[in-house]
């Protein structure tokens, strides 16, 4: 059973998400405030998290940068319903994904299955190979699914479940064009609705992550009006 934790002011939301998840078959942990959620994680990380943008005592902004200093573990955003500013902050602080309020719990419920579907394809937790035969190695480019790792010309880099999907696509064929769509549909499941900003935001945040280990990184190479292409250096 997949334990979710959700973190919101808003008491009814609460009330009433829990109650949906519940029925589905999670466990839920609920939390009003970004530092009881902190403290709690602290002692035991739940498999995913829904993070609210605006509470007290520590906001959703500061609590991911929190999490994301141990801990890979997928994050939903809840943001304002016109507050764009939230949604491309929380995606380059490492959210998996974001929702506008007010929400469909069905189109959450499915965001969170596609989260923890990605979360376990890439856990290796049920892989049995063993060796080398699965890491991806493209020119200074180094990914092991299994163990979630990258390098990057020796130097680790750290990657949201997302994030790593993405690269991945690109890196297993350089110099094909992948189009936003297509990497949409790595990304998310057919059923789950997403924009091309949102593609846009997460390839942003993962070049700036990739620059984190080497300034010159320029593997990732954007055709405006068609997609992206990953070229092998």
């Amino acid at each position: 059973m997949s334990r979710i934790a959700l973190v919101d002011d808003d008491r009814n939301i609460l009330a009433s998400v829990s109650i949906t998840l519940e029925a589905e078959g999670f466990e839920v942990e609920t939390y009003n405030d970004g530092q009881s959620a902190l403290d709690a994680f602290n002692i035991r990380l739940p498999d995913m998290a829904v993070f609210d943008v605006k509470m007290p005592r520590m906001n959703g902004m500061d609590l991911l940068q929190r999490v994301r200093q141990k801990s890979k573990m997928p994050v939903i955003f809840l943001t304002s319903k016109d507050d764009e500013i939230d949604e491309i902050l929380g995606l380059r602080l490492g959210a998996d994904d974001y929702i506008k309020k007010p929400f469909s719990q069905r189109l959450l419920i499915e965001r969170i299955r596609v989260l923890l579907r990605r979360k376990e394809a890439l856990s290796g937790a049920k892989i049995v190979e063993t060796g080398d035969a699965t890491v991806l190695t493209c020119g200074d480019l180094s990914m092991d699914p299994q163990r979630h790792a990258v390098t990057w010309r020796g130097a680790d880099v750290s990657l949201t479940v997302t994030e790593f999907l993405l690269l991945q696509a690109l890196a297993e064929r350089p110099g094909f064009v992948k189009s936003r769509d297509q990497l949409m549909d790595v990304a998310y499941d057919d059923q789950v609705y997403v924009d091309d900003r949102t593609i846009d935001s997460h390839i942003k945040r993962l070049r700036k992550k990739m620059r984190m280990a080497d300034a010159e990184f320029s593997a990732i190479e954007t055709l405006y009006g068609i997609g992206y292409r990953y070229n092998e250096v």
